[in-house]
């Protein structure tokens, strides 16, 4: 029985044409290496997974191969790996400035390939600043690491910087659909592309996903059991939900979460999954973004027919919506009810917009209606001039009846004029004598005091939020306070208070009255002088000492 190999080891890339999703790196690499342009120290920087140390050992072995012209000639002793998780002290820095200073039996260049760099101490780093810089000319350094930030701009500034991307889906599926053919195993390319999905650009954790699940599937991979074995949601499940949206179904849309809940998946990869939706619906809508839907051509062609059927406006909304329920998911005590409010707000949205349509077209019915009036009112002007023309010119056999006519238009204009403005009183009658509650009192109370504090009168302000008012029947509204400062406050500005509130509440008949609270006045004194009278009544002697003293007080 072989012993079995896992597909990231036995299927590493051994030369730059096999590397997958980094041709720009490794066509640089290769050129300076055919033009004998070599830096001293190379930096390989970018996500776990996707090439930085496979580069860096097909770089090491053919900057031999290429000056030696020798295919056969093992170079793996001029290649020499570094952890420097576990090689990270000063101690580990000197044997290697001991090891670099020895040249190579074979071959040009010893190359030392230090990996995840960015663990190396502080001291480490600056003891290794001075062989960085000048090594010897058959030294190469190359670093790998995944956090180029944690390194310090010395070390930076002295190699020669290289970002590997993230591989996309598209060359990670067919880098999987070529082992899956050296392995014989049955695959879909939906299958490969949500393992790929699932990999977030990794090369490597790409093919230790597609390792575990050949185990499990008995060496086939098709769609609906890598969904199943991944615990991925179906698209079909988006596709329900955003129908039923579609029609306001806001039940139909809570019994299938129920049922995606009942089969283990957790409420938050659905938001994810439902926010990805969206997204992809959107990118949809238009054939300039279609090639941004990392999806095979059957599922592109369902988006671009689904997406049609929904409004751009939606799917922001839905986005947006979807976008605040992750962000507070973890904040939120009932998880479930957050999902629900998120959907019942989704089915609510085509609600809203036709409210909207509506709100629309009466205002543009109101507008054509105001239009009419205008060119009515311009119609019996004109009529009324053409009428006084006539008049002037017949003077002398001016009619007693024919004088009446232009004054019955006018009778007739100053009734409606009349009527008019018995209506609009009428209205500003309603308007004034309109009820209200003490709930709205409260309301307009809170903005009556944001209103003195912008006017600077901060005094005004204070005493209207410590104290609050109470609504007694025929409009009165009754407040207590604490002394007579605040009382003479109070009255000065009684008729700006007044004309706020009536204004606000829609009550000409509102009226306020103030009295003084005895226990309030006895507990907290207000101003200086009240302070003071306290702390007399506590203490006589106070008295005495202010007179024997001459103290003058300020208040």
């Amino acid at each position: 029985m072989s012993n079995f190999i896992v597909s990231a080891r036995k299927y590493r890339p051994n030369s730059f044409d096999t590397v997958v999703g980094q041709t720009s790196i490794t066509s640089i690499l290769q050129k300076s290496i055919e033009s004998n342009q070599l830096a001293q120290s190379y930096l390989f920087c970018g996500p776990r997974g996707v090439g930085k140390t496979t580069c860096a050992r097909i770089f090491a072995k053919e900057i031999n191969k290429f000056n030696n012209n020798a295919d056969l000639v093992d170079f793996s002793f001029n290649i020499f790996e570094l952890d420097a998780a576990s090689n990270n002290s000063v101690e580990d820095i000197r044997n290697l400035t001991d090891q670099v200073r020895i040249p190579p039996q074979v071959g040009k260049y010893k190359v030392y390939i230090i990996d995840e760099v960015h663990m190396l101490s502080q001291s480490a780093f600056n003891a290794f600043l001075k062989t960085l810089e000048e090594p010897p000319a058959h030294a190469k350094f190359i670093l790998a690491t995944t956090e180029k930030h944690k390194i310090i701009p010395t070390i930076l500034s002295r190699c020669q910087i290289f970002d590997f991307k993230r591989i996309g889906d598209d060359d990670i599926v067919e880098y999987l659909n070529f082992v899956a053919k050296e392995e014989k195993i049955e695959v879909d390319e939906e299958s490969l592309r949500l393992i790929a999905q699932k990999s977030d650009g990794a090369m490597r954790d790409s093919l230790s996903l597609f390792d575990r699940l050949c185990n499990w599937s008995e060496r086939s991979l098709l769609y609906k059991r890598v969904v199943k074995l991944l615990n991925i949601l179906d698209y079909d499940y988006y596709f329900k939900i955003t129908e039923k949206l579609l029609i306001q179904d806001f039940f139909e849309v809570l019994s299938i979460f129920n049922e995606i809940l009942e089969n283990g998946y957790d409420s938050q990869d659905f938001i994810i999954g439902l926010a990805k939706h969206f997204r992809d619906l959107l990118v949809a809508k238009d054939t300039k973004t279609v090639m941004l839907l990392e999806m095979g051509a059957d599922l592109q062609q369902r988006y671009l027919s689904h997406s049609q059927e929904f409004s751009i406006n939606f799917l922001l909304t839905s986005l947006n919506i979807s976008n605040d329920a992750d962000i507070n998911y973890n904040k939120s005590s009932d998880q479930r009810l957050l999902v629900e409010l998120m959907l019942l707000k989704m089915s609510s949205l085509n609600e809203i917009s036709d409210k909207k349509k509506t709100s629309i077209n009466n205002k543009k019915v109101l507008n054509e209606e105001v239009e009419d009036e205008k060119d009515t009112q311009k119609i019996v002007k004109k009529e009324d001039s053409v009428l006084d023309k006539q008049a002037n010119i017949a003077k002398v056999n001016i009619n007693l009846d024919v004088r009446k006519k232009p004054s019955t238009i006018l009778i007739n204009s100053n009734q409606q004029n009349n009527d008019n403005s018995e209506k609009n009183q009428e209205k500003e009658q309603v308007l004034e004598d309109s009820d209200f509650t003490e709930l709205e009192m409260r309301d307009i109370w809170i903005k009556l005091i944001e209103y003195f504090k912008v006017s600077g009168k901060s005094n005004i302000s204070l005493a209207l939020e410590i104290h609050a008012p109470k609504l007694l029947p025929d409009n009165i509204i009754h407040l207590l306070l604490s002394n007579s400062a605040q009382l003479e406050m109070i009255l000065e500005e009684k008729h700006v208070i007044l004309d706020y509130l009536r204004k606000n509440l829609k009550n000409k008949n509102i009226e306020i009255t103030t009295a003084i609270s005895k226990n309030l006045q006895q507990k907290n004194p207000y101003t200086n002088k009240d302070k003071f009278n306290k702390m007399v009544e506590s203490n006589k002697h106070l008295e005495v000492l202010k007179r024997k003293l001459s103290l003058d007080t300020d208040f």
